[in-house]
């Protein structure tokens, strides 16, 4: 029998954004924006270009502006109206309109696996994908997509992995896997570990934030026990899961942005504003400009 489709998608959205301040004091780091578009939203496009049409946002505190960026504007778009900007009451009416978007609240964050878990209702028995707001694709990436298709093909959970440096693996959730990935990227995982010493690592291959998941994950993460820093660990919930059912990765080398370092997010912002349709020609200009009077290269 086939898989069922996966047509949901679960974006946690509930850190505190630490790493930004004071930027994130009192606006959430998903609305950040990449040029004139927050984060978040590239995340949404991504996953409803894959074929998602329902996503769940997990929130937390202080972040209504997140909900809200994705709900109607009436006052906005009557303002818009009034002055003619039709373009742009069409662009924002469109951020509403991509993908049935809802909402569910974590109260105190605690790690990835308590706010996958909270989709557990919303889910039901399907298979879900998990998208991290924090790792961004580069316009154009069809990761998910292949992802989605592993799916389909195998039957089982599938994990974006990537290749690091043996000293930068303890910063990640790596895993084990049984031979090379195949001519689509995909090799079979085995095993998972969170963050384990560089000495101990069981592969260069790191989980990147795009999962296809199965909902027995759900069963998993209820008998997945907090780590010492009261957080529950997805990568150990599915280190449970990996002795009950076979999992799969798809291997990538280009096209991810982590957005939650900031070198990576000035990155990020160069190279969209670089393709932007209207910016991009004038800020090629004015960065080569910076870089003659800098003396670079």
């Amino acid at each position: 029998m086939a898989p069922v489709p996966v047509r949901k998608a679960v974006i946690p959205a509930a850190g505190l954004g630490t790493r930004f301040l004071p930027a994130t004091k009192a606006v959430p780091k998903e609305l950040l924006p990449l040029v004139d578009k927050p984060a978040i939203q590239w995340v949404v496009e991504e996953a409803v270009a894959a074929g998602i049409t329902d996503v769940l946002l997990v929130s937390g505190r202080n972040k209504r502006a997140v909900e809200d960026h994705f709900d109607r504007a009436p006052d906005l778009e009557r303002t818009l109206e009034a002055v003619g900007r039709h373009d742009q009451v069409e662009e924002v009416r469109a951020i509403a309109q991509m993908a049935d978007i809802h909402v569910v609240r974590q109260a105190v964050p605690g790690g990835l696996g308590e706010a996958v878990g909270l989709a557990r209702h919303h889910v039901g028995d399907e298979p879900f994908a998990v998208l991290l707001p924090d790792d961004l694709m580069a316009r154009g990436s069809t990761l998910l997509a292949d992802m989605l298709a592993a799916f389909e093909r195998h039957g089982g959970p599938v994990l974006a992995l990537k290749r690091f440096p043996r000293p930068r693996l303890s910063s990640y959730g790596v895993v084990a896997v049984e031979g090379e990935p195949d001519d689509a990227g995909v090799v079979t995982v085995t095993d998972m570990v969170e963050k384990p010493p560089v000495d101990q690592a069981p592969s260069d291959l790191a989980i990147m934030g795009r999962y296809v998941l199965t909902p027995d994950v759900f069963d998993c993460i209820d008998r997945t026990p907090k780590g010492a820093k009261g957080e529950l660990q997805l990568t150990d919930a599915l280190h449970l899961l990996a002795a009950r059912r076979r999992f799969f990765g798809v291997v990538f080398d280009e096209g991810r942005y982590d957005t939650g370092d900031k070198l990576d997010w000035l990155r990020a912002t160069v190279e969209v504003a670089l393709q932007h349709p209207e910016l991009g020609a004038p800020f090629r200009e004015a960065l080569a400009e910076i870089v003659r009077r800098e003396g670079i290269g």
